[in-house]
């Protein structure tokens, strides 16, 4: 029995991520009691995404990620992506996993180039790559010239 099935959370965690990056499109944001602090209610913006029906509580890191790239008015961040992914972290005196929030990069927008693996075993042996001829030492070498130590013009100190 896995306890995070037990007690569902109404907010992103970072287990929900499970261990992988993902890429979300924002839809809206909203400003939502999301506990307690000191006896009364604590609000934090709450993060919400295009297809998800839960959202990320925003802590003031996340926020200013977003807000750094996106402008400061959550208004403007509806329709663009951001990427979530988990990291260690200290909350509250204890180590636990966070959310963290980054913006996508060109990078990121590049088709993943396909992976093109052979299991040596069944298919043989690997070839390996062998030098390009042609260089200028095949060329000299073609042409009968001999490097020696003599031909190398050095000031006479350095003989």
């Amino acid at each position: 029995m896995k306890m995070s099935e037990e007690f569902p959370s109404k907010y992103l965690r970072a287990a929900d991520l499970q261990g992988r990056e993902v890429r979300l499109t924002m839809a809206h944001c909203e400003r939502e009691e999301v506990g307690t602090k000191d006896g009364r209610p604590d609000y934090k913006p709450v993060l919400y995404f295009k297809g998800k029906t839960k959202g990320v509580a925003l802590n003031k890191t996340n926020a200013m990620v977003i807000s750094d790239f996106y402008g400061d008015d959550s208004a403007d961040w509806f329709g663009h992506d951001v990427f979530l992914y988990a990291v260690d972290t200290e909350y509250q005196g204890k180590k636990t996993q966070g959310l963290r929030v980054r913006i996508p990069t060109p990078k990121d927008d590049r088709p993943a180039a396909p992976v093109h693996r052979e299991d040596p075993i069944s298919t043989g042996p690997i070839h390996v790559p062998q030098r390009r001829v042609g260089g200028v030492s095949d060329n000299m070498a073609a042409a009968g010239a001999v490097m020696t130590d003599d031909d190398i013009p050095f000031a006479p100190e350095f003989r």
